[in-house]
């Protein structure tokens, strides 16, 4: 159940991580749908190993990195070395209760998994996003279920990241999926202008090509 994805699930999954996984790389939505984007300030929400996060840093984002699980954070600080690290702040907080200080010109995440749910989440993230910045979700499609079920992708509350995380019981729960047309319904279109709403899938290559296929969402607004 969503309830389920809480600090202590995140934690332990990290914790078994850091046994025998290597980093993450950054997720390719993220890449493709933010290289265009003037560079400003960032917020990437549930940033686990933080992949996103320095990538996004190494192209000159002010970006913070933020994560339920102290262990994944841990672990993205550090990979964090060089210039990098002075233009990626990292904070262990809960999403679902944490109030940012300021709003950010681009705020994404990736394969969340909240405990209060997908939407409302991705709502709350919403409000998060500066005048003329940009909203970015990358999640699971609702009522596809990738193959090679027991090697399902998590972040933190989570960040499901796309690289072969389980979820204990190898299967990935329906609270956790989402479709483009539901996370599109949550924005104004007075106050919001879609720019992506896509269902693609992808083939996980190199070491994970044994674990099939990913059936992704992904939604870019922009904050008129």
């Amino acid at each position: 159940m969503a309830s389920d994805f809480d600090r202590d699930y995140w934690q332990a999954h990290w914790q078994q991580v850091r046994a025998g996984a290597d980093p993450l790389d950054p997720n390719p939505y993220v890449q493709s749908e933010t290289t265009d984007l003037p560079v400003g300030t960032a917020l990437d929400a549930g940033c686990g190993q933080g992949g996103e996060a320095l990538w996004l840093g190494e192209r000159g984002w002010q970006v913070t990195a933020v994560d339920i699980s102290e262990e994944a954070i841990a672990q993205a600080r550090a990979r964090a070395t060089g210039p990098v690290g002075d233009r990626v702040r990292w904070l262990a907080a809960d999403l679902t209760t944490w109030e940012p200080d300021e709003t950010f010109d681009l705020v994404t995440t990736s394969y969340a998994h909240p405990a209060t749910g997908q939407l409302a989440f991705y709502q709350r993230l919403a409000g998060w996003v500066a005048p003329g910045g940009t909203l970015l979700v990358v999640g699971h499609r609702h009522g596809e279920r990738d193959a090679g079920a027991g090697h399902d992708h998590g972040h933190d509350h989570g960040h499901d990241h796309g690289h072969g995380h389980g979820h204990g019981n190898g299967r990935r729960p329906p609270e956790a999926e989402v479709s483009a047309a539901s996370i599109t319904a949550l924005l104004d279109p007075g106050e919001w202008r879609v720019v992506t709403a896509a269902e693609p899938e992808r083939s996980l290559g190199g070491q994970e090509a044994r674990r099939g296929w990913l059936y992704d969402v992904v939604v870019r607004a922009v904050r008129t």
